[in-house]
Formats: structure tokens, sequence, C-alpha cells
């Protein structure tokens, strides 16, 4: 196992189609998501128009007057979707620099004090006026669906990859599925600081489309940072720390933040199963956890640190911990992320 990560890979997707047999471009994604952690996908069935057409109302959106940015300010949603301004969101405990739009699956509101406690995040969205942005809603749920259904074939993939049935993680996602999709407008990176920090993804499965511009960077098992290409048409794909859970560390969580001169948009979508899913370890054969016992960095691979870890000085990423339960993962993410919101709307205790 290969400290050193030269390049990130680029995989064709297009031998899915049909009735082509995909075992070994699935055995192939596998030993990436394994090595590197990140990839970037070619032929992946999305129309560029869509995308295009995402990232046009996208700046549609983030050239409109503050006020109107405003009318659906994160804040005011008890689920946590909406705008919100640079330095809102907090990663490893340090603001990030860029204005982003969060929208997650929609989903019948539960009462306020319902438990589990992460059932409060199920709820609609907050999406700006038609009469403000015409054709924003129509065009990002477009992206959506198409990068959702994306992240489904990748899905069946990786369960082949790790010699699952097919469907294997596909049927574990449950009914009231919860992915995300974040709409990010990055300035000019300030001196000392980061659009993003370095983090690993909190769910399964990220999908990331990018206007071009560079900054995204990964970190090897040396600890250095590794720039992703930029590939036209092409989709970056990475996984999150369930999977390195549910897998035993044999898909691990790479780092990577963004760190950019210029001004940069990207559209990323987390894509995850139902709140109650228990993250359990998957039926995996011997040689993958042998596998994991052969490499320092996947057997000492850790997670996010909590607001508490930090302030004990614990290291970014060294947490020993990881919830049992998706909705305990994403709720750990928003008091993480988001301390101040969650305690308008629950209260500090949470």
């Amino acid at each position: 196992m290969n400290t050193k990560i030269s390049e990130i890979p680029i995989i064709d997707l297009s031998e899915t189609s049909g009735s082509a047999d995909i075992t070994e471009l699935a055995t192939f994604l596998g030993q990436v998501f394994h090595q590197v952690g990140f990839a970037v996908v070619t032929n992946h069935g999305i129309p560029q128009a869509v995308t295009d057409a995402a990232f046009s109302h996208a700046r549609a959106f983030f050239e409109l007057p503050s006020k109107d940015r405003a009318s659906i300010d994160k804040r005011r949603s008890r689920h946590f979707r909406g705008w919100e301004c640079e330095g809102s969101e907090y990663t490893n405990n340090r603001p990030d620099i860029r204005e982003q739009l969060d929208f997650w699956t929609p989903h019948q509101p539960r009462p306020r004090d319902v438990e589990p406690h992460y059932l409060r995040l199920l709820g609609p969205n907050q999406w700006p006026d038609e009469s403000i942005v015409p054709g924003f809603r129509p065009a990002i749920e477009s992206w959506i669906e198409g990068v959702r259904q994306l992240a489904d074939l990748l899905l069946r993939l990786l369960s082949i990859s790790l010699r699952l049935p097919p469907d294997h993680l596909g049927r574990a996602f449950g009914e009231e599925c919860m992915s995300l999709c974040k709409v990010i407008k990055y300035p000019p990176t300030p001196p000392g600081q980061f659009g993003v920090n370095a983090h690993h993804d909190a769910g399964f499965l990220t999908v990331l489309a990018t206007d071009g511009n560079p900054g995204l960077e990964i970190q090897d098992a040396a600890g250095d940072w590794v720039p992703v290409p930029n590939v036209p048409g092409g989709l970056i794909v990475n996984l999150g720390e369930v999977l390195q859970k549910m897998t035993g560390n044999y898909f691990v969580a790479t780092p990577h933040r963004v760190l950019t001169a210029g001004k940069r948009q990207s559209l990323a979508y987390f894509h995850g199963p139902s709140l109650d899913m228990p993250l359990l370890q998957l039926p995996l054969e011997p040689c993958f956890a042998e596998a994991v016992a052969a490499s320092p960095r996947h057997a000492n691979a850790g997670f996010m640190i909590q607001i508490d870890e930090a302030e004990a000085g614990a290291a970014d990423m060294s947490s020993p911990a990881h919830p049992d339960v998706y909705g305990d993962q994403l709720w750990n993410y928003f008091k993480r992320s988001y301390p101040e919101n969650v305690a308008l709307h629950y209260g500090a205790e949470r």
C-alpha cells in the first residue's frame, strides 16, 4: 500500500450500459476507493445541459441582493435547510469561507420534540421564490435526480466490489432516505483560512460537479495535498465515514479541503439512507479485513472529532468513536457544524 497519491483515477462508466459484465469495472472501482478514496467518473449518463442549467441558476441566485438571498435563511428552518452566508458552517471547529444553499430530501415534518431526536431533521426545504429567480427549483431538482440515479449505480458497483449481491447496499437504505445537495459559492480564500477546512464527508457517497476552477485537494497517507483535476464533463466521487465504518476501514474517508485563488462554484450531492438505518459492519470475506490489517493508513483511520474532543485538544479526524445509527451520524454533523443553529431550535443540551 503506497502512502503517496500521484494522481486521481479517471473511470469511464460507459461499460455499465447494456448487458456488459461489470464485475471487472466494479473490482477496479473498489480498489480505487480502497487505495485513493477519490475518483473522477466520465460517461456517467447525466446530460451536460442538466448540469449547466443547475450552475446557471445557482449563479443567478448568488447574484441576488442580500435581502433576497436571506429570504430563505437557514436559521429560519428547524430542519437546517436553506441559504447561509460565508463563515456560517464550521469544520473542525473553524469557519468555512463559502456561501451555500442546503437542500435535503423532503419529508413530512415530525413534532419538534420527537424521539429519537434525529427525526427532527425531517421536513421541507426552503426554496427561493419563483419570481425572484425563475426556474431555479426545477433546474436544481433535475440535477439532484440525475446524480441520485448515478449514486444508486455506484452503490451497486461498490456492492459487487465487496463480493456482495449487487443490491446489498441499496436494500439497506430503507424507505425514507435523507440525501443532501449543497449549492456552493467560494470567494478567493483569505490567507490562513480555507473555503472548506480539511474534513471527511459524514455520509455514504458524494458526487461533486465543479465550474472548472481549481481548489479541491485531497490528502494522502504521507500528509501531502494533491489537487483533484478538472475533467470536462466529469464528476468527482468520494466515500464518507459511514462506508468506512461499515467496511471495517477497508474503504476510508479521505481528507479533503478547498483552497482557491479565485472564485469557484460547485454542486455537491451526498447520497444517504433512512435516518434509522443501523450502521452494521458488512458481511465481508476475510480478505478485506486482512487488507486493512496490512495497511497502517486503514488500520489506524479515525473519524471526525466532535466539539468536546476538539476542546480537549484532539487532532482533526482522530476520533475513535462513531454512531451506530445513521441519524445519530447526521445529528453529530449538525452539532459539530452548526452549533448555534442547533441551540437556537433545540437548546444547548442537544
